[in-house]
């Protein structure tokens, strides 16, 4: 048998991070997405979208990975429901702009609620492991 190799407790740390990430992201967006009557894709838009600003559908495809015309169909179902409005660019007449109404702004809260109720693996943690996981996790990000 060869010898154990032990990981860096930071690269421990961030494969915990993501196998819990993973182990409840696709479920739950799927699950949250099914609730409000929307695909995935769809979502993931308007999650995306913060409310009072525009983006062009050429950044919303980036940041979905997908193709510029998948984001003009997810648009096109999107603004059927009144969710989100198609703007013209003040600067450039050949970028669309994107932007929530006021029904989608509260579809979209009501969604973000949904996914930041904490999953049972972190619920489940006594109150004070709850907190030094936050406190741990803010300071990470403020670096």
């Amino acid at each position: 048998m060869g010898a154990k190799t032990t990981k860096d407790p930071a690269t421990e740390a961030w494969q915990l991070l993501l196998e819990l990430w993973w182990s409840e992201r696709p479920p739950r967006f799927v699950a949250v997405a099914g609730e409000i009557g929307l695909s995935p894709m769809a979502l993931g838009l308007l999650k995306s979208l913060e409310p009072g600003t525009e983006l062009p559908m050429s950044t919303m495809a980036e940041w979905l990975f997908c193709d510029a015309s998948n984001v003009t169909a997810i648009v096109d179902r999107l603004g059927a429901r009144g969710l989100i409005e198609r703007r013209d660019s003040p600067t450039d007449r050949r970028v669309k702009l994107l932007a929530l109404t006021a029904e989608g702004e509260d579809l979209r809260e009501r969604a973000l609620a949904r996914l930041h109720e904490p999953p049972a693996a972190l619920a489940s943690l006594s109150v004070a492991d709850q907190r030094v996981l936050r406190d741990t996790l803010r300071r990470a990000l403020s670096y």
